[in-house]
């Protein structure tokens, strides 16, 4: 099955992960007004200032703060998560289990081919919904006023993409290593979720470095939606992806699939 048909397999099931993760962004960004005239500065000031400062609470007020700390580092980067994580398993390993991909490797096309054409419909999968969060949150911000700056919504959109592509890449990866999904939506799921308590767990135990290796501490880290591109951030997360793909790479055309 070539990119297309890849695509079109798989269209229904992106299609409901886009409207859904599109609907919570724009319902959690259509809560911002109502912020402002809740009683919520003297909630947050009997927390700690450390543990506002990491879970993106001391913006909360903001219309940038908060849509950065709701939607591009809670909901809408976890049910992006789930989709690329999902698509990643599945396009490999899935496949592998379920018999498809042995007809595919079966057919005079090089293995090598087959694995980057599914992971090229990996990227386009989730590019999808960081989209769809792009447009939403583009379209509510003049109407509610949030007062994000569209170029630095742009990139934390990118920044959003990378790092959910690049735990997609794992998972699908392993799933080229192994051919076994459950393994691959573990590596995928364990590595976010690593990545989430290192982020969180590092500053509030002042201990720097264990943010400084958390891919999700490098997407989210310099708040790219109030701050701006965080390039190094960026850049750490496209080398993981290339590193992931090509041990899959490797892994998944030398190994023994019955074929």
């Amino acid at each position: 099955m070539m990119l297309p048909g890849l695509l079109r397999a798989g269209r229904v099931g992106l299609v409901w992960w886009t409207v859904a993760i599109a609907a919570v962004a724009g319902m959690y960004s259509a809560f911002y007004p109502a912020i402002g005239g809740m009683e919520i500065g003297g909630m947050l000031a009997t927390f700690p200032d450390e543990v506002l400062s990491v879970f993106g609470w001391d913006a909360l007020l903001s219309g940038p703060g908060y849509v950065n700390a709701t939607v591009f580092s809670l909901v809408g980067a976890a049910l992006t998560l789930v989709c690329a994580i999902g698509a990643g398993s599945r396009l490999i390993a899935g496949d592998d289990e379920s018999g498809l991909l042995e007809l595919e490797l079966a057919a005079p096309v090089s293995r090598l081919s087959v694995y980057l054409q599914r992971l090229a419909v990996l990227w386009l999968t989730v590019l999808a919904p960081v989209l769809a969060i792009f447009v939403v949150v583009l379209v509510l911000n003049p109407i509610l006023d949030i007062r994000i700056d569209a170029t630095r919504l742009l990139v934390a959109c990118l920044g959003l993409y990378l790092f959910t592509a690049a735990m997609g890449t794992v998972s699908f990866a392993t799933g080229g290593l192994t051919g076994r999904r459950g393994r691959a939506l573990a590596a995928g799921a364990g590595l976010a979720v690593v990545s989430y308590l290192l982020a969180y767990l590092g500053p509030l135990a002042k201990q720097q470095w264990m943010a400084d290796i958390s891919p999700y501490w490098w997407y989210s880290g310099k708040r790219p939606l109030m701050n701006g591109a965080d390039l190094a951030g960026m850049g750490l997360l496209l080398a993981l992806s290339v590193v992931a793909l090509v041990a899959g790479a490797l892994g998944f055309v030398r190994r023994d699939t019955g074929v």
